[in-house]
């Protein structure tokens, strides 16, 4: 009996715990949305009743996100950043993760600790050595040919560059992780049918890799769309989302609009992530 009473009150503690932990996470998504439907000027209590004014108005002083001209500008940069750099990621993750499970060569293990290496850099720094080291080479180039190469100035060319310096790195171990799993006789077998090494890698190999590549690219667009650390140090005339609506908070404060895009990107989010789960179960 008194085991079975410690094992009913460890029970009650960790889900009580589980409760509060989740409870934790919730509070603060559950409040951006609560204040994205205010009809108040500011996201602050007492409740003025509801409205999506903040979505679609278009009028101030209530200018909804999707009448915004600045907050869709950084809605779309953040977008075009975003597939650029999942797809970048995506391919070079695809040759990495080949290149580490199924080729050997000199100095292997210190070069996959070099690979994994930018997952532990905070971001400001990849950021700013990014943009040193750009600059100098952009410096270099007009001292020598007397023209400015663009790309190496601050923009998106450089925050593309700059994300993909550590998303390379997040592809790169979930494609790894799946190819792991990949029964190569199977390869084998489809070379011994006639078929070419080509062939068996875009008939046999490649939709075997296609969750995690998928996965991968999920996961290099959100962490992508969200990042402000690096994305801060590279940024130019053309900025991303995330840094709009830093701008936005600097220089207005914050706004029940910003609530709005909150939710907004919330939703988008999930639904996101919930296609790359559908992906993963639809396949073997």
């Amino acid at each position: 009996m008194a085991e079975e009473h410690k094992a009913r009150i460890f029970t009650l503690v960790y889900r009580t715990y589980m409760a509060a932990f989740l409870l934790y996470l919730v509070m603060p998504l559950l409040a951006a949305g609560v204040f994205a439907f205010n009809d108040s000027l500011f996201p602050t209590l007492p409740w003025q009743g509801f409205t999506l004014d903040w979505f679609f108005n278009d009028s101030e002083p209530k200018l909804g996100m999707f009448h915004d001209g600045r907050l869709l500008r950084g809605l779309t940069n953040s977008l075009y950043i975003g597939v650029l750099v999942s797809l970048g990621s995506v391919f070079v993750g695809t040759w990495n993760a080949f290149l580490f499970e199924r080729v050997d060569f000199p100095f292997k293990r210190f070069l996959y600790l070099v690979m994994v290496v930018p997952l532990v850099i905070p971001g400001v720094i990849i950021g700013i050595s990014i943009l040193l080291f750009a600059s100098m080479v952009a410096d270099g180039v007009w001292a020598v040919l007397g023209t400015s190469p663009d790309w190496l100035r601050p923009g998106i060319p450089l925050i593309v560059l700059g994300q993909c310096s550590f998303l390379i790195t997040i592809t790169s171990l979930i494609i790894a992780a799946r190819l792991q799993q990949f029964d190569i006789s199977q390869e084998e077998a489809a070379l011994n049918l006639g078929a070419t090494r080509q062939r068996a890698l875009f008939t046999v190999t490649l939709p075997y890799l296609f969750p995690a590549m998928f996965s991968a690219f999920v996961v290099a667009f959100l962490v992508s769309f969200e990042n402000f650390n690096t994305t801060m140090m590279l940024v130019g005339s053309d900025a991303p989302l995330s840094i709009t609506m830093y701008d936005r908070i600097a220089k207005v404060g914050s706004t029940p609009v910003l609530n709005a895009v909150s939710v907004f990107l919330m939703v988008a989010s999930g639904l996101l992530a919930l296609s790359s789960v559908l992906v993963q179960r639809k396949r073997p």
